[in-house]
């Protein structure tokens, strides 16, 4: 930031005479800053609370099953229409009602014009976009424009969060707009393609010299493609924590449609104190227990259950209650006859 003056005959854009800011920052301590690429990688170990209305479960469930932390490299696997969108932007709104220190940048590739207008009015932050009709030379600059952006604050000890959707349409034009290397794999990917958005994905990183890129990135599948299935397992160990969305539950119109067992984040014991560590992972065995029984899906008993407390805190330690409470009326056709509570709420009464 500074001021310029008009353009000279034959110059096609405003000259900078003086610079003021950078980033938000005066010129001479940008000198000091070290170089994103010196920071030291360690682990996520500050968890970025997502909770704020009772009747919001989708980030509350977060909260507890993949806690996401400042540095967190995460993915959401989603197939189409299971609301991956909806919950980017929820995501947001609970970063900046509970960590207003944080930067918050969105970075939307290929979407639609509507969704770019609906997520810039309702996100608190900055909203890079390009829509699904420009071209993909459009699609690799904003998101290279949003990490070299996002770099520059981590290096000044900012914490940044970048929400990108998706990361499968920049893989995509990345593979179209990248020259050809004469190899191919399956899908029609030329490796090559694959380098940038590693790139971008791998940048997210919690920093021992403060300041930290925290990436949450939706990730397609079950589109049809071999392509976008591909995306999806060259990424698929990269990142820290997973939050994947149900099909089933989504066509079935029950949001959040998140799957459980198979959403995580990886030494989550760094963001979770023991207590509700604990509470956590029986929560999980008995959601495996509850579906090994084919008794009616356990979200949908967890929902309920949630509903009907004010926060995690409150849900994680009334749980066996609740769960006895809620059985009868959500469990099989068995207990609707009399059989009595379910597994789900018998097996919750011995948490302690």
């Amino acid at each position: 930031m500074g001021q310029v003056r008009p353009p000279k005959d034959g110059e096609r854009y405003f000259g900078l005479v003086r610079v003021e800011e950078v980033n938000n920052i005066e010129p001479d301590r940008t000198r000091r800053r070290r170089h994103f690429e010196s920071l030291t990688a360690i682990h996520p170990e500050q968890q970025i609370k997502l909770e704020t209305r009772n009747n919001l479960v989708s980030t509350r469930l977060i909260d507890m099953l993949a806690p996401i932390g400042r540095g967190q490299r995460g993915l959401i696997v989603s197939p189409p229409k299971a609301g991956k969108t909806t919950l980017l932007k929820q995501i947001a709104d609970g970063i900046a009602a509970n960590a207003p220190d944080i930067q918050i940048m969105v970075a939307l590739i290929g979407e639609r014009p509507e969704e770019v207008t609906d997520v810039t009015r309702s996100v608190e932050g900055e909203v890079y976009s390009s829509t699904f009709d420009e071209p993909v030379e459009d699609h690799c600059r904003v998101a290279e424009m949003v990490l070299e952006r996002a770099k520059r604050l981590v290096e000044s000890g900012k914490d940044v969060v970048i929400l990108l959707d998706s990361i499968t349409r920049l893989t995509r034009a990345y593979n179209l707009a990248v020259p050809s290397s004469g190899r191919t794999l399956s899908g029609g990917m030329d490796p090559v393609a694959l380098y940038p958005p590693k790139k971008f994905f791998g940048a997210a990183r919690n920093t021992e010299e403060g300041g930290s890129l925290t990436i949450i990135a939706a990730c397609l599948v079950d589109t049809g493609s071999r392509l976008d299935d591909l995306v999806y397992e060259e990424f698929k160990g990269t990142g820290n924590m997973e939050v994947h969305l149900d099909r089933r539950l989504a066509e079935r119109r029950f949001f959040p449609a998140i799957d459980i067992e198979r959403s995580g984040t990886r030494r989550e014991e760094l963001l979770l104190d023991e207590a509700t560590l604990q509470h956590v992972w029986l929560l999980r065995r008995f959601v495996g227990l509850h579906k090994s029984q084919g008794e009616d899906s356990a979200i949908e008993v967890i929902d309920k259950i949630m509903r009907r407390t004010k926060s995690n805190r409150e849900f994680l330690t009334n749980l066996p209650r609740l769960a006895q409470e809620v059985s009868p009326a959500g469990g099989s056709s068995r207990q609707a006859a009399g059989a009595g509570p379910s597994a789900f709420g018998r097996h919750f009464m011995t948490i302690p």
